[in-house]
């Protein structure tokens, strides 16, 4: 083989890795039967803590929500299951459908004329929308929120740095960002106006004026949107946005250690043809049965790199399915309601921890959903460890994304989160603060 392709030896062929970076061999272990394999997993999974332990007030973009029979059911069907991406219409009508009808739902909840399938997550959903912009203005600058998630700003940075997109950042001042912060920051260079529904911080917008604000000012408006606030607020395409994105992990996909997730991106129909991804439309065969069938293939494999509007290649289709079955299993009005519970045990909670000495709620006044962000009284990495302790997973301390947030904690509540896990927050965190007393300003 070696005189076939014309190398001297193995060696040479590894010549274009740096010596430093070479290990003569890897040191593994003995061989394991099959049973010795099986038992040492099984205590490697055994060590294991999953969320359902604790008593868990952790979101920060990854919600553990409930997820009914029927998900797991009907991803497990071995036609589903095993299906690879569906290049051949004939051969692959059920996973059309099933795509055709991920895009309706969203379509439905965001308000918005068209949507695709087949991103990563919400992050690369937004990246993506924003390049979309960029492309449909002519411009090279995005304004963005600096309440947005911090890794979809950094996934948004790698997307554009390549594309010399540059990105402004907007911070909002003592609240969520208003329409007059963003009408002074907007410039005729902006492509488009990118906001989070709700903010990373829990908070929520009034979309309307910012979409307004940004079409003034020539650009797009686009909304990262989470689904369960689309069924229980104003949707961003009734508000007038242009672009909504986000996250189909909440719809019945468990935390799972952070993946796999599902992206969607809807648009209004003047976009359509600039959306990554796949399109799934619904037509007629030649003897007049419905068919479904890939459309608008604007993404590098099907046209000339030059015209594409996006490398983006996977296929989540497994994933849509899932947040499919459970957005039809669910309904409109069941996502609506369990929004409303989730809010309302968010709203029990901040009230009873805000009225612990040395707690507080970050911004008191500012309207949010299932999350908030809490002040501790003293570093909420501390606050965050001591409740571990007591098998409660408080929240995200925020100092993990913003250093000079030590004593700021992100917590969230949804339907899954019981009267008696609220009980036991306010229980230890009243500990807590019996032990810790609040920070005290000293002038001098």
């Amino acid at each position: 083989m070696l005189e076939r392709i014309g190398v001297g030896s193995v060696d040479e062929l590894f010549t274009s890795i740096p010596r430093e970076l070479r290990s003569p061999a890897i040191e593994l272990p003995e061989p394991l039967s099959e049973q010795e394999l099986v038992d040492q997993l099984e205590g490697l999974a055994a060590a294991n803590r999953p969320l359902s332990r604790y008593d868990s007030f952790l979101g920060a973009g990854v919600y553990r929500r409930f997820s009914p029979a029927i998900v797991r059911a009907s991803i497990s069907r071995p036609e589903f299951y095993t299906a690879y991406t569906p290049y051949q219409a004939e051969a692959s009508q059920g996973t059309l459908q099933t795509i055709f009808e991920f895009q309706s739902a969203v379509c439905a909840l965001t308000g918005l004329d068209v949507a695709n399938a087949s991103l990563y997550d919400g992050a690369t959903a937004a990246a993506e929308a924003c390049v979309m912009a960029a492309q449909a203005t002519g411009r090279d600058r995005l304004l963005v929120s600096g309440a947005i998630h911090p890794e979809t700003q950094r996934v948004l940075e790698t997307f554009t740095a390549g594309r010399r997109i540059g990105i402004d950042v907007v911070a909002a001042a003592g609240g969520p960002l208003s329409a007059a912060q963003a009408t002074d920051a907007l410039t005729d260079q902006h492509a488009a106006l990118l906001v989070q529904q709700p903010a990373f911080d829990g908070t929520l917008l009034d979309l309307a004026p910012l979409a307004d604000a940004a079409h003034a000012a020539g650009a797009l408006a686009i909304c990262a949107a989470d689904l369960f606030a689309c069924a229980a607020l104003v949707p961003p395409g009734d508000a007038g946005f242009d672009i909504a994105v986000g996250d189909g992990q909440p719809l019945g996909i468990p935390a799972s250690f952070g993946g796999p997730h599902v992206g969607y991106l809807a648009a209004r129909q003047a976009l359509v043809r600039r959306m990554p991804g796949r399109l799934v439309g619904m037509t007629v065969d030649h003897s007049g049965r419905r068919a479904f069938t890939l459309t608008l293939q604007a993404r590098e494999q099907h046209i000339r790199r030059e015209h594409a509007t996006s490398n983006i290649c996977t296929n989540h289709a497994l994933i849509a399915l899932a947040a499919t079955v459970y957005m039809a299993h669910m309904g409109a009005g069941g996502m609506r309601r369990i929004a409303e519970i989730s809010a309302m045990r968010a709203h029990h909670l901040a009230d009873r921890l805000a009225a612990i000495d040395g707690f507080a709620l970050a911004q008191p006044g500012a309207p949010f959903l299932w999350e908030f962000t809490l002040r501790t009284p003293s570093s909420a990495a501390a606050f965050a460890a001591s409740m571990r302790d007591r098998g409660v997973i408080a929240g995200l301390p925020l100092s993990r994304v913003e250093p000079d947030r030590d004593d700021e904690l992100l917590v969230c509540c949804t339907e899954l989160t019981t009267p008696s896990a609220i009980e036991r927050y306010v229980d230890a965190a009243a500990a807590f603060a019996r032990s810790h007393p609040a920070r005290v300003a000293v002038t001098v």
